[in-house]
């Protein structure tokens, strides 16, 4: 997915290199409209101003439940992963690697942006009823070493699920309790769905910092009570986590290692410095003239000269279906200052 903010404020993450203490801290959702033909309002809980990351995850939208379509035109992404795992609802990926498949929940949508990918996802409908829509976009920062690397897409049907007394976790990227993803990732980190019932104890690594959302039911941690929509931030140094489950309870733990460098957030990329961002908008909107609602497709000469390649399937046709998917989403405006990182609050 994409951010469709049409005035993106830019998000500057300053470092975190060491672990912070055990906290308990609630922050609220966000309601973020999106713009565009899709027109739909996510609730976000990252970014934030004073917790713009947790271990490298510095992006984290839940979308839905609705009978909204996602209606997602190709787009760009630099420097991240994106980690699509649907709740509700059937979802096509398209990308300018060539990938087009379709996710359903318990599956996992990675795509690894590197130096520049371009993809659109889509709402599977058969009928005439939009099916109900929720789920969980997350972006997870590439470190220096690995932030410039070819882009790739991998997507896992059947992933490993870590066991305890009393809860069960689907262990979508990174580790939990032993138990590994085999989703690439290029930071030590963790993201899991949790299903718990009761109190029960899960094991953490007290090298990482941590946070849950609550997807279903309620929780208590510490006697704070929780429900659907608020990130509730657990710092770091911890060795496990009490939750307190209600009927049905399901959440999602996300952690890891402080990633250690200054991060440059605006609308879709993740660089470092502003000259970055603007490079890679320029070349964006560059590659606007591959995307023509004449159906003709682009010459693999003109493809290879662009930085973020071609998503077929964007170019027109006879069906109304195919009209519907004509184009790609412009780049917004930079703002009229330079970019820059900010002291780290948190």
């Amino acid at each position: 997915m994409t951010n469709l903010d049409p005035s993106p404020d830019q998000q500057a993450c300053p470092a975190r290199t060491t672990v912070p203490e055990p906290c308990l801290e609630v922050w609220p959702e966000r309601a973020v409209p999106l713009g565009g033909i899709r027109a739909i309002t996510v609730q976000r809980t990252l970014p934030l101003k004073d917790l713009p990351t947790i271990g490298a995850w510095c992006f984290l939208d839940r979308f839905g439940p609705g009978r909204v379509a996602m209606t997602v035109l190709p787009h760009p992404h630099i420097g991240l992963q994106t980690v699509t795992w649907p709740l509700k609802g059937e979802i096509r990926h398209r990308d300018s690697l060539g990938s087009d498949v379709t996710v359903r929940p318990g599956e996992l949508n990675l795509m690894t942006a590197g130096r520049g990918i371009a993809h659109s996802e889509f709402t599977c409908v058969e009928g005439d009823e939009i099916p109900v829509q929720e789920g969980l976009q997350f972006w997870v920062a590439l470190p220096e070493e690995h932030r410039h690397r070819e882009p790739a897409f991998e997507q896992h049907q059947d992933l490993p699920v870590a066991t305890g007394e009393g809860w069960e976790a689907t262990v979508v990227m990174g580790s939990l309790a032993g138990v590994s993803s085999p989703a690439s990732a290029f930071s030590p980190l963790v993201g899991a769905q949790v299903d718990a019932a009761g109190s029960v104890v899960i094991p953490l690594d007290p090298g990482f910092e941590h946070a849950l959302l609550v997807i279903d039911g309620t929780l208590s941690v510490e006697g704070q009570s929780l429900e659907p929509g608020p990130l509730l931030y657990l710092g770091g140094q911890r060795t496990s986590l009490t939750v307190d489950a209600g009927p049905g309870a399901r959440f999602f733990l996300l952690g890891g290692e402080p990633l250690g460098e200054d991060l440059l957030m605006w609308w879709n990329f993740v660089g470092r410095n502003h000259e970055e961002i603007v490079q890679a908008r320029d070349d964006w909107e560059a590659s606007g003239v591959l995307y023509t609602d004449d159906g003709v497709e682009p010459t693999p000469t003109e493809i290879a000269g662009s930085r973020f390649g071609w998503v077929a399937g964007h170019q027109g046709g006879a069906t109304a279906e195919a009209q519907a998917e004509v184009g790609h989403i412009p780049a917004p405006p930079l703002p009229g200052v330079t970019l820059r990182p900010r002291v780290r609050r948190r």
